[in-house]
């Protein structure tokens, strides 16, 4: 039944069948447009676009070639990567993308996530555009693996790695693997799909990839993120790791802010967040959560480690001339438990006082404020503060140069 109503009167019409019937071929054509559009291109056949695999099976990728060794029952699955050794996973020449690549290693601790690197190069590059250890790259900025999935990166069961990310190149692409321990690694199981495109698309970009790692931030130094680069590009997103400082005990260290300087910005920026878990896109703290294009795969207040990503697809981060990314090391806690720090000769600085029973703010950094954590009259509240952790980040975005 449904009603209609008048200035005067109010009607009720009864719902035939034939109305029913209109109203579900309505709904069926929204959902078939909504899954049309979302999947446009997904019965396409692209003309002069060919299908590859590089794996141990096909190192070359070559049509029919692979699967040659044992005569085709399993005979080169794997490789060996012996301490200090090296090996390329992909080589071609001319325009291509690659589209997907799964990989996973026999061993998988934290020194070894971190010393196996993979390496990408561009158009016949001697300098790489990625140069990032293997757990890094991958999402797994603690070094640890956990389970998760997002729009790029996934890790199923805590014992594999993919990426989806689209890398296109214009005359070549090139990606290493590389073992920088001391340990050979007996496994190494791994393939890279990519399609050879007929030509190179003026309007495609180069992935990069920056990691960074401070083991203890400086107090009011703002943590890099990637460094100033010059060029047209986008910024994809990140995986940001945190070791909180122990020795603020159980205090917030959440509160910084993430900066985009952008196109010219020199002291200040034109994109900035308001917190951590803010950018990640929770709040009022961190729990563990894997969304599709923000998550914390990890967050163990007991050891005081955090894992997090945060893509920029719905979203998008352009520049034009130059980007830097910055994030801050802020922290909080109420007044009691920071003065307790404070007297406890816990490194920090005070920046903020938020009096909310009392509807007060006070910025202790501006230059009118005389206020100091010590004195008696100092207000009460939750104390934002500088703080100093152990941060690691891997950047992703894409770039119009091969190399930086």
């Amino acid at each position: 039944m449904e009603e209609i109503k008048s200035e005067k009167t109010i009607y009720i019409v009864e719902e035939t069948e034939e109305h029913k019937k209109m109203k579900r071929i309505v709904l069926i054509s929204v959902l078939f447009s909504f899954v049309f559009l979302s999947h446009a291109q997904i019965w396409k056949v692209p003309e002069g676009h060919e299908t590859r695999w590089t794996s141990f099976e096909n190192p070359t990728g070559a049509k029919g070639t692979a699967a040659q060794a044992n005569k085709g029952a399993k005979g080169s699955a794997f490789g060996r990567i012996m301490a200090g050794d090296s090996c390329v996973l992909l080589s071609q020449q001319g325009p291509g993308i690659i589209n997907r690549i799964w990989l996973t290693v026999s061993k998988r601790n934290p020194k070894m996530l971190r010393a196996l690197r993979i390496k990408f190069y561009w158009d016949n590059s001697v300098v790489p555009a990625v140069d990032v250890p293997l757990g890094d790259f991958f999402g797994n900025p603690l070094s640890r693996t956990s389970r998760f999935e997002n729009c790029f990166f996934s890790n199923p069961e805590k014992r594999s790695f993919n990426c989806c990310i689209p890398m296109p190149y214009r005359t070549g692409a090139k990606v290493v693997f590389v073992n920088t321990s001391d340990e050979d690694l007996t496994h190494l199981f791994y393939d890279i799909n990519f399609t050879k495109l007929p030509e190179w698309d003026s309007e495609m970009s180069y992935f990069h990839a920056v990691w960074r790692e401070d083991k203890s931030t400086k107090l009011g130094v703002d943590y890099t993120v990637l460094p100033q680069l010059s060029g047209r590009g986008r910024f994809l997103g990140v995986s940001l790791g945190i070791f909180a400082n122990k020795a603020y005990e159980t205090t917030w260290w959440g509160e910084g802010e993430i900066k985009f300087y952008i196109d010219g910005d020199k002291e200040f920026p034109t994109l900035s967040g308001t917190g951590v878990e803010d950018y990640i896109g929770t709040a009022w703290g961190q729990g563990e959560y894997s969304h599709r294009y923000q998550g914390c795969p990890i967050a163990n207040a007991d050891s005081c480690w955090w894992s997090m990503y945060r893509f920029h697809v719905q979203d998008p981060i352009y520049f034009h001339h130059d980007i830097r990314v910055t994030l801050q090391q802020i922290g909080g806690a109420p007044y009691q438990k920071v003065l307790e720090l404070y007297k406890a000769k816990v490194p920090l600085v005070p920046v903020t006082i938020d009096r909310s029973g009392k509807l007060k703010f006070y910025r202790l950094l501006d230059e009118n404020s005389d206020l100091h954590i010590t004195d008696k009259d100092f207000p009460p509240g939750f104390v934002n503060f500088y703080r100093q952790d152990h941060v690691t980040s891997t950047a992703y975005f894409y770039l119009d140069r091969p190399a930086v």
